[in-house]
């Protein structure tokens, strides 16, 4: 059963190939403990965010098993399994934790097919909607070959436990790679107002029908400060968090946003800052930021 906002959520759908999601959706990471670590400190509280992103008619949750690991996935199915049909969700592979906290990769055909069904198990489904191909490592894309990573997932896809493959962290020159090997409905790279390395990728996504998934959208642990910014959301009496997401929901039709949250009344005030109306002159400023 499909729920909306009154007034609808801000952006309107996009179709994720076969599956048409809010392109305001929720980012699950935040859900686990500390450093994205052990369980929440408030599970109730964590349930209720997500009956609450559902309620308000979200339908694109983001997650991974490597989240905690397995607490937010494991987290969503308590919370809303048996799932909606209208929710779509997505995960990623291709890297795992260590006691340290850190996010060893893991991209061997092995590694991924036992990433793949532990995200089948955690979130209790026969077939994943989405599972993004993450490359990389924690300071960003790095110029590898997707090809083998890539191969995998697709022959996953083929026996039916995938529906749909997107890339995550990764290069043009690595987009176009794994597009020729299956088809991609999504890039989730970092970008935000600040971090625009990707805006010739995000245009030439958009002309091809393919989602642009920005994660950091509002600067991740560093969060996005900025004098235009902070201009920008005085004269609107909003926040510059707001104001940040209003804009990546103005920059193209493609882009998706998954902000992540573990307070349902911020969850609320995401919502309703992306929902912002900018005008010409706002977004021009802004579009200085960063190109400065």
């Amino acid at each position: 059963m499909e729920t909306a906002l009154t007034p609808p959520l801000p952006g309107g759908t996009w179709k994720l190939g076969d599956s048409t999601v809010t392109r305001f959706g929720y980012g699950a990471m935040q859900l686990a403990g500390p450093w994205v670590m052990g369980p929440p400190a408030d599970h109730d509280g964590a349930l209720a965010v997500l009956r609450e992103a559902v309620g308000l008619g979200i339908t694109h949750i983001d997650t991974s098993d490597a989240y905690g690991p397995r607490v937010t996935n494991e987290l969503i199915r308590e919370a809303l399994h048996p799932y909606p049909d209208s929710l779509f969700i997505a995960t990623k592979v291709g890297a795992t934790r260590d006691a340290q906290g850190g996010w060893p990769t893991a991209r061997r055909p092995e590694d991924l097919r036992r990433q793949v069904h532990e995200n089948l198990d955690s979130l209790g489904v026969e077939a994943l909607d989405l599972v993004n191909m993450r490359m990389g490592d924690a300071q960003g894309p790095r110029p590898d070959s997707i090809a083998e990573a890539f191969e995998t997932l697709a022959a996953l896809r083929q026996e039916g436990l995938i529906r749909h493959l997107g890339v995550s962290n990764v290069t043009a020159e690595q987009v176009a790679e794994a597009r020729g090997i299956a088809p991609v409905v999504c890039v989730q790279n970092m970008y935000n107002l600040a971090h625009r390395q990707d805006d010739d990728l995000v245009d030439h996504l958009a002309a091809d029908g393919i989602a642009y998934v920005p994660f950091f959208p509002l600067g991740g642990f560093t969060p996005l400060q900025s004098e235009a910014l902070s201009q920008v959301a005085n004269r609107l009496e909003a926040t510059p968090m707001s104001v940040a997401l209003a804009w990546l929901m103005r920059r193209s039709p493609n882009i998706l946003l998954i902000p992540g949250t573990s307070s349902t009344a911020h969850l609320r005030e995401n919502i309703a800052g992306a929902g912002l109306s900018l005008s010409d002159e706002d977004v021009a400023e802004l579009d200085g930021v960063g190109r400065a």
